[in-house]
């Protein structure tokens, strides 16, 4: 058991999550890392050189079961939990025609869910010891949805909601909870990214977009702020000039937000004509486009993905 304080990060073993769990490891917490996929939390903890981390462990958020085992094993064989952020997420690019109900549930069940069973599996421990920080990473698109991504938006509208509420419930406890809310990051997540309809010129822009700079934001000065809210139990973190001005603006006018939305909508690429669609990783669909100019407006990205843990190669997100 140690005596450091001990934060879990549920997905821990790339991108952003891996960013966190490596800052809070510099503020002395003892991390544990926890995700779905064994290989990515293996090239994750050699990639820390294994002192930054006590332990990964496998765990599918949407499973409650898992992530009951998680804190339990936590608790029992590391230590007290004190802080635990959850940041795992999917991202499925493409028209509303593309999208099934199984993108929905996918993402939903990951990231509405998957922040609820962490937050209710680990909350009567933190509240028997009345001490304890709960973060959820949301986004901007939980607060503003954005053309082309409604699963991803929906799941993370339920998740501002519920972490927000919980911030409130939980006052007067000394527990907190943060409801994080960032706009594009550096993370490299486009490579994990899905892709559908047209999966290559969904990629044209939404690769550039999540890599450049002034539309994506360095990940790691992102995730340093991230981390003193938790730890400082501010309720809410809007993160970036862009998340701010998005959530100005739809306050102030929320039906002209909307209509400025669908007419991005209208000028993203289409759903295929035959009614087909294939679903593309990321790194796939940049393969098949071939885009000098894509790869090029990408190279930031592709430099966050090798960084961070997100090439498939390597061995999957955040807005």
């Amino acid at each position: 058991m140690t005596s450091q304080p001990v934060a879990v990060v549920v997905g821990g073993s790339r991108g952003l999550g891996l960013i966190i769990a490596t800052e809070l490891a510099r503020r002395g917490r003892r991390v544990v890392i926890a995700a779905r996929s064994e290989p990515d939390l293996d090239d994750a903890v050699a990639q820390l050189g294994g002192s930054a981390v006590a332990e990964s462990r496998v765990c599918d958020v949407r499973d409650r079961e898992s992530v009951r085992l998680l804190v339990e094993d936590v608790e029992a064989s590391v230590g007290p939990i004190e802080t635990v952020i959850t940041v795992a997420g999917i991202i499925q690019v493409g028209p509303l025609e593309s999208m099934t109900f199984e993108h929905f549930e996918d993402a939903v069940n990951t990231m509405m869910w998957g922040p609820i069973n962490v937050a209710l599996t680990v909350l009567p421990h933190l509240r028997e010891r009345r001490r304890g920080h709960i973060g959820t990473v949301t986004s901007i698109g939980g607060m503003v949805s954005p053309p082309h991504l409604l699963p991803y938006a929906t799941a993370k509208f339920g998740a501002v909601g519920f972490s927000d509420g919980l911030a409130a419930a939980l006052q007067g406890t000394g527990v907190t909870a943060t409801t994080i809310v960032p706009g594009l990051m550096r993370t490299g997540s486009h490579e994990r990214a899905s892709f559908v309809g047209e999966a290559e010129k969904e990629y044209a822009w939404f690769g550039p977009a999540a890599s450049i700079p002034g539309l994506a934001v360095d990940a790691e000065r992102a995730a340093r702020k991230m981390v003193d809210a938790v730890l400082s139990g501010k309720p809410t973190l809007l993160l970036t000039p862009l998340t701010h001005l998005g959530v100005r603006v739809h306050g102030l006018m929320p039906t002209t937000t909307t209509r400025v939305m669908g007419l991005a909508n209208r000028l993203l690429p289409k759903a295929p004509q035959s009614g087909g669609s294939e679903t593309l990783e990321g790194h796939e669909a940049q393969r098949r486009l071939d885009s000098p100019i894509v790869n090029k407006l990408t190279a930031w990205g592709r430099t966050a993905a090798e960084r961070f843990n997100e090439r498939r190669g390597a061995s999957s997100v955040t807005l």
